[in-house]
């Protein structure tokens, strides 16, 4: 049994690996580091964008949590943390797109974009 389990365990090995074996080469298009700067720089703004967007709702229903608590200490201490969190998840949002800004121009600049 075990020489049957090792001949179907090969074979499988083989199936699998045959589209990699035999894969035609994919030749790199000539493209343009500005092309690729500006969609990278696109899709950091857009998510972003969302995150800030996403942020800023937590800021609205922490606060509106805050004053809807009615003196209540739990939802008073549960209404603090969610601002906070906000608070935090937005500044580490501004921070990765000032990092990421900084990154693609420090790219640029080496690879002579």
């Amino acid at each position: 049994m075990g020489k049957y389990r090792n001949l179907k365990i090969a074979t499988l090995f083989v199936i699998l690996s045959a589209p990699i074996v035999f894969a035609h080469p994919a030749l790199a298009a000539d493209g343009d580091i500005a092309q690729v700067e500006s969609f990278i720089k696109s899709v950091i703004k857009v998510i972003s964008g969302l995150a800030g967007l996403v942020a800023a709702g937590f800021f609205v229903a922490g606060g509106f949590g805050y004053i809807m608590s009615s003196g209540n200490p739990e939802n008073l201490e549960k209404s603090k943390h969610t601002l906070l969190y906000s608070g935090v998840g937005l500044a580490i949002v501004i921070a990765a797109f000032v990092i990421s800004n900084i990154v693609t121009g420090l790219a640029t600049s080496a690879f002579g974009g």
